[in-house]
């Protein structure tokens, strides 16, 4: 069988599939069991400063077998709270990532120390939620903004920083870079895709909130010409988010120069079990392609196409 061990940098994940960011990520009961199930690692659920109701519903419909179009406002218990659940995930022997997000470089800072003191392993830094006023996207579509956030972070924490980019951007990969310049350990991308769906009958927008993100395996191209863009610039690990609901998916975004992938809409029809679906497809595909370690396809696919 195929080794799918993998490193991101000073992390050592035991398969490279992540649980991602706003799945199953409510209560340490639910991250656990996507460990349980599988889950190279699982990265929380965004937590600010303080508890966010969120956007009033609907905040989530399918479109169609694209994907997900959602709007959920960035609801969160705040800091103050969460921890617990953070503990009892790690009592599980899961290996948890913790993302924030936040308002300016101070507020994720802050956070930042908060967050690490629960004995996350690493941070995801949320800079790119579509439709959030006042956070993600607003805050992580300039690179001098991406860089600023990142480095004052870094000042605050030591374990490893991860910077989740937009795609909604002119050049996401010009934010990885300044994500790197401010001392990020890996990069993760994508975040959803801007969008939006009318309800004719209804004449107005299907999410309460009008524009929301898409995900899901529309975006998965999206996602690959990211991850392939981010990894000929920087010198960091990439992990790739975006469309992966098959093995074959996820080997795309690791040839594309992905270490690890997060894997979010696959979830929440398929259930935590698509995690032992996805190893055992992944360690199986590997074989037939005469690939003993998964970090020799990483990045493959560039020496192909030089």
């Amino acid at each position: 069988m195929a080794d799918l061990s993998v490193r991101v940098g000073a992390l050592a994940l035991r398969n490279p599939f992540l649980l991602a960011s706003g799945i199953w990520g409510e209560s340490g009961a639910s991250l656990a069991g996507a460990w349980a199930a599988g889950a190279g690692g699982v990265i929380t659920k965004s937590i600010g400063s303080v508890p966010r109701m969120g956007y009033p519903n609907p905040t989530v419909e399918a479109y169609g077998e694209w994907g997900l179009l959602n709007a959920m406002g960035l609801p969160n218990p705040g800091i103050d709270e969460y921890p617990k659940e953070i503990e009892i995930a790690r009592r599980s022997g899961a290996t948890v990532i913790g993302s924030i997000f936040g308002g300016d470089a101070d507020e994720f800072a802050r956070l930042a120390g908060r967050m690490a003191a629960t004995g996350v392993v690493a941070l995801e830094l949320n800079l790119s939620c579509p439709h959030a006023e006042g956070f993600g996207t607003e805050v992580g579509s300039d690179p001098a903004d991406v860089e600023e956030i990142v480095r004052a972070v870094c000042r605050e924490v030591t374990i490893p920083v991860i910077a989740k980019i937009t795609p909604n951007a002119a050049d996401p990969a010009a934010l990885a870079v300044a994500a790197e310049k401010g001392g990020a350990a890996a990069i993760s991308a994508i975040n959803t895709v801007r969008g939006l769906a009318i309800d004719i009958s209804l004449r107005r927008p299907v999410l309460a909130h009008g524009l929301g993100g898409l995900s899901g395996p529309a975006i998965k191209p999206v996602g690959l010409a990211c991850v392939w863009q981010i990894f000929s610039r920087v010198a960091i690990p990439v992990i790739g988010v975006g469309g992966i609901s098959t093995a074959e998916d996820a080997l795309e975004y690791i040839m594309a120069g992905a270490r690890a992938v997060e894997v979010g809409t696959a979830v929440t029809s398929g259930g935590i079990r698509v995690f032992s679906q996805l190893v055992a497809d992944l360690s199986a595909q590997l074989d037939a392609l005469g690939i003993r370690r998964l970090e020799e396809a990483v990045g493959v696919a560039h020496a192909a196409a030089a």
